[in-house]
């Protein structure tokens, strides 16, 4: 069965869409994630976004190349620890239909398979069901609770870590 979504580097000249897409979406993200939503914002997230270190993708709907949402690989560190940090977030219309599951997957496979990584974690705030149903269906495990953890909305939130380990 071919896949229905793809995921590929984010790009400066993505931004029409991509802050289309976070406009539209404010309301699904709110309390859990501070997308860019302004050209500047943007700008200094494609910045950010540079490999070795941190890596941007954007999961597209395969037949339409529609932005489904965004999963970011952060804080890659190399040597004997070989691990990176997980962000993500649906855009909307498009969450609850199993595509930022095919997405995460796809994400996964290639921090294993090709950046060679031996573990993804993922930092969740405890409220977020949907966003820990996501992770707990791509083999991600429950590993500990970081109280005050990261700073989202200019509050400091508890956070979940989830992490997976490669095979």
């Amino acid at each position: 069965m071919r896949t229905t979504v793809y995921i590929r580097p984010v790009a400066l000249s993505d931004s029409k869409p991509f802050l289309a897409a976070v406009r539209a979406s404010q309301a699904l993200h709110h309390p859990w994630v501070a997308a860019p939503d302004a050209s500047a914002k943007f700008r200094a997230y494609i910045r950010r976004m540079v490999p070795p270190a941190n890596y941007g993708f954007l999961v597209c709907h395969r037949d339409t190349d529609a932005l489904v949402g965004v999963i970011n690989l952060t804080n890659i560190v190399r040597g004997s620890f070989q691990s990176g940090y997980l962000g993500y977030y649906a855009f909307a219309g498009n969450e609850r239909q199993g595509l930022m599951r095919r997405g995460l997957q796809a994400v996964v496979r290639h921090a294993f398979k090709l950046l060679k990584l031996h573990r993804l974690e993922a930092n969740i705030q405890p409220g977020n069901t949907a966003s820990i149903a996501l992770v707990a269906s791509c083999g991600f495990r429950k590993e500990g609770y970081s109280p005050r953890y990261l700073k989202v909305g200019g509050r400091w939130r508890d956070h979940e870590r989830w992490a997976i380990l490669s095979k």
